[in-house]
């Protein structure tokens, strides 16, 4: 059984973070997931909770979900991981390739990518579960960019990649709540 770990690198727990992190357990399960490198106590109602950084834990057979890695992870090589590492960062777009230099070059894990297109935290952890049931990259639908009404004249666009679930973007019902109720971006 894969452990998916969120290594918070952000200032604080941001209202946005907190949501993924909810959603993130529901995808999961709270047993399959820990969130490092915060001591926020309010996230162990979600999974497992430890203030130390991954870089901390002495961990063996784990994988950083980077999308500036080089190869692609596949379900095969999936199978073999214990841990599968991403990085709790609110996206910037474009990207800053924060994994890359908050993770991948200061810690000494296999790096994959799951293609070169930026996720939200939640939606890179469903893809990389759908991969651990064995389902290919290639194999997966994707939408680039939603568009949210906020109001009858309003919308957001959110600039990242989501995986299809029966057509539909995989993001929190409880995200789109909070970005209507948002007085400003």
């Amino acid at each position: 059984m894969a452990t998916f770990i969120i290594e918070h690198l952000d200032c604080k727990l941001w209202k946005w973070c907190l949501i993924e992190y909810k959603h993130i357990s529901k995808i999961v399960g709270k047993g399959k997931l820990l969130f490092t490198n915060i001591k926020n106590k309010q996230l162990g109602k979600y999974g497992k909770r430890n203030s130390k950084s991954i870089s901390e834990l002495n961990l063996k057979n784990a994988c950083i979900l980077d999308p500036d890695a080089k190869k692609t992870l596949s379900p095969e090589e999936a199978k073999k991981f214990k841990y599968f590492i991403f990085g709790g960062i609110l996206g910037d777009y474009p990207p800053k390739k924060r994994t890359k230099k908050e993770l991948t070059k200061k810690l000494n894990f296999t790096a994959r990518n799951i293609g070169k297109k930026q996720f939200s935290t939640d939606n890179a952890v469903a893809v990389v579960k759908e991969i651990l049931k064995g389902k290919k990259l290639k194999d997966l639908k994707f939408k680039e960019k939603i568009e949210i009404q906020l109001g009858k004249y309003d919308s957001v666009i959110l600039p990242y990649r989501y995986l299809l679930i029966k057509n539909k973007p995989l993001i929190s019902k409880e995200l789109v709540e909070y970005l209507k109720r948002r007085k400003e971006f």
